[in-house]
């Protein structure tokens, strides 16, 4: 449970939010919940950081459910952010119904959405941005997490500039990345000429000359204090994403790289050390609690919103969500290179509730302008909830597990363990806009192979280590790989090569045999030859094939823990 002071935080910061159990209509959350109520918050010391990450290039305000599965293992089962649903609001002492529990949490999801509406929208987030700043003047500082450039229609056909104009309009300060790489060596070298803040890769390295290729970095000075910011990119880049597209980068945790600059950070006179971190939480964790000397860690990869600080030694901890759902406000008093008080709030941004910032408005106007007919266009409709978050298969992953199963003439489906993406509520239309925001990615191929039973087991039991190694140096921090076409059981805390058992083919209901040879479909393939229609082709033409897409997931996945 949660210390005392955690449980004041959270208090004080979820007051405004609370509220009856009983669904409310839209009108009534907008009057319950105004803008003053999300920016309420008493300054502490001299220097706001605010943050938000994973936001996936998603521009205009948007449905997304929280996990209801989110499997921790060790030392981290049953804590921060390894609970959800009910468990999530008793820990954190939140109402049932009421705006915090929408917000953090995917408990009565599809009722609380239709009262409470959309979350984010970077015109709303840019809102509470600049009233914190005017309030807090030469005091704040901006950083953004990464997986910025990635997630949306527009952010692939401009290739990731579109998030470039809104981020630099916004006045972020620094970033670090991840899917930003996945536009390749020589886009991400020209999107980073043109931003206009620090873009911070302190463990991404030339294989050649084992130099640095990033700054590592960046420091400011804010309300009389020294801060100094490193950035860590995603480590695992390279493993999870296509290795061809940055042929001659390395990347890694790099623990002793890292307590290298922070020593030299605090050499260098800095009072205050952040490290804006995408390595996922339970590796921030670890690292928090192995080097020395980071006051603040903002992490980032795995997409948690922790409504506390998780506290390891004296690094303030922070998880600020994704898709723009929430913005991170930590004030602190530093003395003597040393935080000595703090206030924090995670602040979620119903788009309702705040009035858009005109400026990034017309900016994300001028963008979504010429592709707007295509981003509008309807394929169908949904008759239950399609979503994409948890360990498991979200709907909106059975749905693209069955148009492959279908349109590729496959027995079994694999659908990578992506967590991005808009929820759509029962009865919602499914636009192109809604497909992309699945789907958008640079290596879109939707393959065709024969597999061997046995060659399956060694996928699933390989991402399942990835997910759930008890050591968190070795998880990569993604969800299980979808399956469609088939079932099985997982036991997590099994070793690797003994977690998956009673892979069986629903159709027939047969056991899969090892030595027989399958028809699979996938995509996002990290092998430059795999051939197919991209992705999003081919489940805009399954949908807009159909027009209704029917209730219900496959819950074909069975788990022990």
């Amino acid at each position: 449970m949660l210390d005392r002071r955690q449980f004041l935080q959270v208090t004080a910061a979820t007051a405004a939010l609370t509220g009856g159990l009983a669904p409310i209509s839209r009108l009534a959350a907008a009057q319950r919940i105004s803008q003053d109520d999300l920016l309420a918050f008493t300054p502490v010391g001299q220097v706001t950081l605010l943050n938000f990450t994973d936001c996936h290039a998603q521009l205009v305000p948007l449905f997304y459910r929280e996990p209801s599965v989110n499997l921790g293992v060790g030392a981290a089962k049953g804590r921060p952010p390894h609970i959800t649903g009910r468990d999530l609001l008793t820990h954190f002492g939140l109402s049932s119904g009421s705006p915090a529990a929408y917000a953090f949490s995917s408990e009565d999801f599809t009722a609380l959405a239709r009262s409470y509406g959309r979350i984010g929208g970077m015109d709303r987030m840019a809102t509470l941005i600049k009233a914190i700043r005017a309030e807090r003047p030469g005091r704040t500082l901006l950083l953004d997490g990464g997986d910025t450039w990635q997630g949306s229609y527009t952010a692939l056909k401009t290739r990731g500039a579109d998030m470039v104009e809104v981020m630099n309009a916004m006045g972020v300060d620094a970033m670090t990345a991840h899917w930003e790489f996945t536009y390749g060596t020589d886009r991400v070298k020209e999107l980073k000429d043109q931003l206009n803040f620090a873009f911070l890769a302190g463990n991404v390295r030339d294989t050649e000359w084992e130099e640095d290729v990033f700054q590592a970095t960046q420091t400011f000075e804010r309300g009389g204090v020294k801060v100094a910011v490193i950035g860590q990119a995603f480590p695992y880049t390279p493993v999870a994403n296509p290795r061809y597209l940055i042929p001659d980068w390395s990347f890694g945790i790099r623990e002793q790289l890292l307590a290298k600059r922070v020593r030299q950070a605090r050499d260098g006179g800095a009072d205050l050390v952040v490290l804006l971190s995408h390595n996922g939480f339970d590796v921030d964790k670890k690292l928090a609690g192995r080097v020395k000397g980071i006051d603040v860690l903002f992490s980032g990869h795995t997409h948690d919103a922790v409504p506390a600080i998780v506290k390891i030694g004296d690094t303030l901890m922070i998880a600020s969500g994704s898709h723009g759902k929430f913005l991170a406000r930590l004030d602190v008093e530093v003395k003597g290179g040393r935080v000595v008080d703090y206030g924090f709030r995670l602040i979620p941004v119903f788009a309702d509730a705040i009035t858009p910032d005109p400026e990034i408005a017309a900016v994300i106007a001028k963008t979504r302008a010429p592709y707007e007919k295509e981003l509008t266009r309807v394929l169908g409709k949904t008759e239950g909830l399609l979503y994409r978050r948890g360990n498991l298969n979200g709907t909106f992953d059975d749905l693209i597990c069955d148009a492959l199963l279908e349109r590729r003439d496959a027995e079994i489906a694999l659908s990578p363990g992506f967590r991005w993406g808009a929820s759509l509520l029962p009865g919602q239309e499914i636009t192109v806009e809604d497909v992309y925001s699945q789907t958008a990615i640079t290596y879109p191929t939707a393959y065709r192979n024969n597999m061997t039973g046995a060659f399956l087991k060694e996928v699933l039991e390989d991402v399942a280590d990835n997910l759930f190694n008890p050591d968190p140096y070795y998880q990569q921090g993604g969800d299980m790989v979808r399956v469609g076409g088939m079932s099985y059981h997982m036991d997590i805390n099994k070793a690797i090569g003994q977690r998956i058992s009673g892979m069986t083919l629903l159709k027939t209901g047969a056991r899969i045999e090892a030595s027989k040879e399958y028809a699979v479909a996938g995509w996002a393939s990290v092998n430059p030859d795999a051939e197919g229609p991209a992705i999003y082709d081919l489940v805009t033409d399954y949908i807009a094939a159909r027009k209704q897409i029917p209730a219900g997931g496959h819950n074909n996945v069975t788990v022990a823990e």
